[in-house]
C-alpha cells in the first residue's frame, strides 16, 4: 500500500504541474478531505480548506501561475502516510512583490499526506517561500 500511496502522491503533483482543476483534481481527494496550510509569507495566518476550497484555490492559482514545478527531494511512505520534501518553483502570470510577470517564485515545501480509501484524506503543508 505504501508504494501505491507514494506513486499516487507523485501523480497528484504531476497533475498540479499540468494545471489540473475541477474533476481532474478532485479525483485525487477523498470527499471529506481537509488541507491545512501553516502560516507562511503568502498566507500569514495559515488556512484550513475543504474540497470545495481546494478546488476554488486551484482555479485562482491558474490566474496567478503560468507554470509550476514540483521536484521531490525526499519522500517517506509508511502505511497510509506519505511525507514529501519538495523544491517548488512557479512562473508568475502576474507580478508578486518584487517579482515581475514571467518571474520565478521559489519555495521549499514539507507536505504530509494521509490516505483513506485510496485517496488523499488530509494534507498538511509547511511552505517556506524565498524572498520576493
Amino acid at each position: 500500500m505504501s508504494t501505491t500511496n507514494l506513486e499516487f502522491a507523485r501523480r497528484y503533483l504531476r497533475a498540479i504541474e499540468e494545471g489540473a482543476t475541477g474533476e481532474a483534481l478532485s479525483a485525487f481527494f477523498h470527499p471529506e478531505v481537509t488541507q491545512r496550510e501553516y502560516p507562511n509569507r503568502l498566507v500569514p495566518s495559515g488556512a484550513t480548506r475543504d474540497l470545495k476550497a481546494l478546488l476554488e484555490g486551484a482555479e485562482r492559482g491558474q490566474k496567478v501561475m503560468s507554470a509550476q514545478r514540483y521536484d521531490i527531494r525526499n519522500a517517506v511512505s509508511e502505511g497510509d502516510q506519505v511525507a514529501l520534501e519538495i523544491d517548488w518553483s512557479g512562473t508568475l502570470a502576474v507580478a508578486v512583490g518584487t517579482l515581475p510577470v514571467g518571474g520565478t517564485m521559489r519555495a521549499s515545501f514539507g507536505v504530509f499526506l494521509t490516505f483513506r480509501d485510496g485517496r488523499i484524506f488530509s494534507q498538511h503543508n509547511y511552505d517556506c517561500f524565498e524572498p520576493y
